[in-house]
């Protein structure tokens, strides 16, 4: 102990020197030096972890050249605070509390970096980007979370607290000890230094002379996301998120402006749009869609959303074969071959499936304010047509504020696992057999009512820590609690629903819809990763007659799709197309990516980033490759593109995506 306090104090010797001609200012120098050191440190490590990336990129120097520059710009931040406080408290007479204010002040400084880079590899693993709004979003629900790290990421978790602790109390001494050789400056010294240390700040903070100061677009200089992750660093990612928040209603405009009325114009244009009638001008999209399939009575639905479940697990979708169940069923009803998630988080999922509502760059309106009530969803649309509404859910209904977004807007009930007795429950729940068990249950309650209903079943097995019941699949995987398996689970589970409600008396009146609300770890090389949207949909049931649907499909395609098949006649706002009247003509599909949106038809994909201009891929959906080169999108495409990521901004701030009251 006593050789570590030595070295300690030899380290704060050494910063003292450096920093001696800082006077009452040196504290502030010094944590700086040890900010950019340790960020410096840190991306190096991740640049070699991610070497084969970072390498295809071509650009190692600057790489780390931009990134000490984006380490000074956060650390900025942390200076204005003391800074505002010198001119008072550097003095002679005050540096007794000056010294420790600032030694404190710098150590949270720099444990907040040390957790955030710490924290930053495991978040890249999953997500494949630094941690940025997710990261936030995940801490708004602390108790699945921490259940989740403590279950799946005990060791880690426990190493990274007592790692963060013990640099915390030596990073506290260092400065502590540091600052107490600093030279002391006469009070005229110490107020005439201070107006030209807040510009130097300031400019470091800007770090540019542009219109606008620098934010994490200006360091995209590559095509990957995760490379340009890199360049900048975990603290200021999060801090940004953190700021962008209270902006998100504005969120599309990141990409350029577009009048209101052309971007109605433009969404209106589209061949399943063109040819209905808008006769609300304070509801633009909404609409009457006549079924394509006439009934005397119309069907119930049954929604299963299945956790993470991408194309990457289905084999003939190009995947793993560990979803024999779900290859079984596909021949039974209308299977998707090109359908694809609009985003990588399953409220993303939620409000494309379940309100068809497009994406956007800010968080799922599950979440956001303006939506919690009389907002469009499928089951406030059937509440009105008589149906009774559900939702079942296998975990804590006020997970990503489900419970608040679904009773405000047409679910009438909830069931979750506070109604359930499950044999097994994991760190997010219920099981899925325990789940999809109860929603038999529920199902024969609904049916006995004689009215129809609609059921949105979501499950929740597939999601890390992986935790499942022993004995029931072979493992795909040799250790038990891998991803491989957890899906392999899901899907026998999902059989095992399915051939139970086969035997059951609603089954001949029922559609069946099985789709993912989005791929588990979304990551890959490009702006866009399209293939890691790729996901499995099925529409089985009642009279649905086996079909295979080849054309590039959204998940915003659904909700329009499934009234058609059911018989219902309505009036809704969604812009999603049809495929029961046509699916044979091209489709498109809506992907957003942290804050890139690419708009994918034809084998093309236009992309729009934050600050960059409009740019135009190839995709290759049998290699999953996208290849971006020199071409630029016609004006046409842009627009386009544009107009469907502006929309929901548009009718999210209006409170104009709804029914008519």
């Amino acid at each position: 102990m006593q050789r570590i306090t030595r070295l300690l104090d030899g380290w704060a010797v050494r910063l003292a020197r450096l920093t001696r001609w800082a006077g009452p200012y040196a504290g502030l120098v010094q944590m700086v030096l040890l900010g950019a050191a340790l960020l410096t440190l840190s991306r190096a490590l991740l640049v070699a972890w991610q070497w084969e990336r970072v390498s295809a990129a071509d650009m190692l120097g600057t790489i780390m050249l931009q990134g000490v520059r984006a380490d000074l710009i956060v650390l900025g931040y942390f200076l204005v605070l003391p800074l505002l406080l010198a001119p008072v408290l550097a003095q002679r007479f005050a540096l007794a509390w000056w010294r420790p204010l600032v030694a404190g002040w710098s150590t949270l400084a720099l444990v907040f970096v040390v957790f955030m880079e710490t924290a930053s590899p495991p978040f890249i693993a999953q997500f494949d980007v630094r941690p940025n709004r997710l990261f936030i979003e995940y801490l708004a629900n602390p108790k699945e979370v921490m259940s989740m790290l403590w279950e799946g990421f005990r060791a880690a978790v426990l190493l990274g607290l007592a790692c963060t602790l013990l640099l915390g109390a030596a990073l506290y001494r260092v400065l502590r000890r540091a600052s107490m050789d600093a030279v002391t400056w006469p009070r005229r010294t110490v107020l005439l230094a201070w107006p030209l240390l807040v510009v130097l700040v300031f400019f470091q903070v800007r770090s540019t002379t542009a219109h606008r100061p620098a934010n994490p677009a200006l360091f995209a200089l590559t095509k990957d996301a995760l490379v340009n992750s890199l360049i900048i660093n975990s603290p200021w990612s999060v801090l940004d998120a953190v700021n962008s928040l209270g902006k998100e209603a504005r969120s599309s405009e990141i990409y350029g402006d577009m009048p209101r009325e052309r971007v109605l114009a433009e969404v209106k244009a589209q061949p399943w749009l063109s040819a209905y009638q808008y006769p609300q001008a304070e509801l633009p999209t909404l609409h009457r869609q006549e079924a394509a399939v006439q009934r005397t009575r119309p069907l119930n639905l049954v929604i299963v959303l299945e956790e993470s479940l991408g194309a990457t697990f289905v084999k003939s979708l190009g995947g793993l074969p560990v979803t024999p169940e779900l290859e079984k069923l596909k021949g039974e009803g209308w299977w998707f071959e090109q359908l694809y998630a609009t985003g990588t988080r399953s409220v993303r999922g939620i409000e494309a499936v379940v309100a068809g509502f497009p994406p956007t760059p800010a968080r799922s309106v599950v979440k956001l304010s303006l939506s919690q009530q009389n907002f469009y969803t499928l089951a406030a649309g059937l509440k009105e047509q008589g149906f009774n509404t559900e939702f079942v859910y296998g975990g804590e209904a006020h997970f990503d504020n489900m419970r608040s977004f679904f009773t405000g807007n047409g679910f009438q009930n909830i069931v979750d696992r506070s109604q359930m007795k499950p044999k097994f429950e994991g760190s997010w729940g219920a099981s899925d057999e325990d789940l999809f068990d109860k929603s038999l249950e529920r199902l024969k309650t609904l049916h006995a009512q004689d009215k129809p209903f609609f059921s949105l079943i979501f499950s929740s097995s597939n999601h890390e820590p992986f935790e499942f019941p022993d004995g029931r699949i072979d493992l795909h995987d040799t250790a038990k609690q891998t991803v491989n398996n957890a899906v392999k689970y899901a899907d026998f589970a999902l059989g095992k629903f399915i051939a139970a409600a086969k035997k059951e008396a609603y089954w001949k009146d029922t559609v069946f819809l099985i789709i993912a609300d989005h791929d588990t770890r979304v990551y890959g090389n490009s702006l866009v990763p399209i293939k890691k949207f790729h996901i499995p949909g099925l529409i089985l049931g009642a009279d649905i007659e086996p079909k295979r649907i080849r054309t590039v499909a959204s998940q915003i395609d659904i909700g329009p799709t499934l009234l058609s098949l059911m018989g219902v006649s309505s009036e809704h706002p969604m812009i999603g197309r049809d495929l029961a009247r046509d699916s044979e003509a091209p489709g498109r599909a809506l992907i957003q990516f942290q804050n890139n949106f690419a708009y994918l038809e034809d084998g093309t994909a236009t992309i729009l980033t934050p600050d960059h201009a409009p740019l135009l891929g190839r995709y290759d959906p049998a290699s999953g490759q996208l290849a971006i080169g020199a071409d630029k999108p016609l004006e046409a495409q842009v627009n386009k593109a544009l107009a469907h990521v502006m929309l929901p901004s548009l009718l999210y701030r209006q409170q104009q995506y709804k029914l008519p009251r």
